[in-house]
């Protein structure tokens, strides 16, 4: 069957899932729990679960744990929001993203089932999810979280293998609640009685809250920093990887094939987890893990693109694309520029660092564009193509002068944008688009 029109007729079900409630986000376990009782309970029937919550780093922990289990010679279903460029990259069963038209049989299956009740997009298409999960049969699955965690459609597995929080920041919070310690609180929500529960790097005040909520359900803990750690090592060459060690396992492992020093502390997560399955009885070794974590691969997190517009308007500048959107992620991507330059002028050739930005109107631009400003040469606002919820690329222009960018401009599109760096610029530099997943989608539609 053409794969084109598969993909109509998915589209079509998900434009109709999408009228099936006011909100976009209306956070609740109720809707999801009664579709799922309507069709035959299929959370009750998943392979062993590992659940992932935090405010970065979630769909990187998962990569590279998909990538050590799949070494290991394990079949593995993925759940993972939002996509980038179609729908179906949500859902990997056993290996594989699901085929077009059997997400159309299943999203019609559940919007049959649902019978025209209030029900948020996220929380049908995630009972579809489980439902593929459960009729495909896989030795593991690694269950994202959406939202927060406590009242997200994904936390009603009763008894996960293991849970594992990543960095907790501020994010969402016209739904998860005001400052760090109650965003934390969503969070750790998705901790369990007796199951292992893995934890990130966290700000104190976040493990505080972690930590009791952990003690109250009965959760044990393998904490950065306590029980675990991941350090890197030194290598002249710029090629080391990094020393994991925990009581259960040490040694060294070879650089994250995911871009950024912030990807060890992911990495080493999700060894932590690994190793709290090997514990379980799954066969994952030392191979594995190294196998996994230097093969491992997400797009739009560093990514280099090859080739598009951007790349076409920029011959020999390397041409970067994150999706992160928070202060937080401003942070991480801010130490991967320094980065840059610290290599660049060990070398010789220092490449000025010039960004291609858009956001959408819900996030903390100045907050996430505050820790670039001290590393970026230019900085060019624009629209997220399409997205009626983006800031227009003036509105980011005013937020990143006042976050301290002083070389800012406005284009219409990411191809003018990088097509006036171009002309402005007469050495070359290195090209970063940040500031959000949906224009990270936008851009890989157009780059491949």
């Amino acid at each position: 069957m053409d794969p084109i029109i598969d993909k109509r007729q998915s589209d079509a079900v998900l434009d109709r899932l999408m009228g099936l409630h006011p909100k976009l986000i209306d956070l609740s376990l109720d809707r999801t729990l009664d579709l799922l009782e309507r069709l035959g309970r299929p959370q009750d029937r998943l392979p062993p679960v590992v659940h992932v919550a935090g405010t970065n780093g979630k769909g990187s922990l998962v990569a590279v744990l998909r990538a050590i289990a799949e070494a290991a010679g394990l079949r593995v279903h993925v759940y993972t929001s939002p996509h980038l460029v179609r729908f179906a990259e949500r859902i990997r069963l056993a290996g594989a993203v699901i085929a077009e038209d059997r997400l159309t049989a299943l999203l019609e299956a559940c919007e049959a089932a649902n019978e025209g009740r209030p029900i948020t997009f996220f929380e049908i298409t995630t009972c579809a999810a489980f439902k593929a999960f459960s009729e495909t049969p896989a030795d593991l699955l690694l269950l994202e979280v959406g939202l927060g965690g406590r009242l997200d459609s994904t936390n009603v597995v009763a008894a996960p293998a293991a849970t594992a929080i990543t960095p907790v920041s501020l994010d969402h919070e016209q739904f998860l609640g005001t400052g760090l310690k109650a965003i934390a609180g969503e969070k750790a929500a998705i901790q369990k009685a007796g199951t292992p529960s893995i934890v990130g790097p966290q700000r104190p005040e976040a493990l505080a809250v972690i930590e009791d909520a952990a003690e109250r359900v009965g959760a044990p803990l393998a904490r950065w920093g306590k029980e675990w750690a991941a350090e890197p090592l030194a290598d002249p060459e710029g090629g080391g990887g990094f020393r994991f060690t925990s009581a259960a396992w040490s040694g060294d492992l070879p650089r994250p094939g995911l871009a950024g020093r912030h990807q060890i502390d992911n990495a080493g997560a999700a060894v932590a987890v690994a190793l709290a399955l090997a514990d379980q009885g799954f066969p994952i070794d030392a191979k594995a893990l190294a196998a996994g974590i230097a093969g491992a691969d997400w797009p739009a997190r560093l990514q280099r693109l090859r080739h598009g517009p951007a790349v076409a308007a920029l011959p020999g500048w390397p041409v970067h694309l994150d999706g992160g959107h928070n202060p937080s992620a401003g942070e991480a991507l801010a130490a991967q520029a320094a980065a840059w330059a610290a290599a660049e002028s060990e070398g010789g050739e220092a490449r000025p660092l010039h960004l291609v930005c858009g956001m959408l109107n819900s996030k903390a631009a100045a907050e996430f564009l505050a820790p670039l400003a001290p590393h970026a040469a230019s900085l060019t606002a624009i629209a997220i193509p399409g997205e009626a919820n983006s800031l227009s690329a003036d509105e980011l222009a005013v937020m990143a002068r006042k976050a301290g960018h002083r070389a800012v401009y406005t284009a219409a599109s990411l191809a003018d944008a990088a097509e006036a760096v171009a002309g402005r610029e007469s050495e070359r530099g290195r090209l970063l688009i940040c500031g959000s997943l949906y224009l990270a989608g936008r851009v890989l539609a157009d780059h491949g």
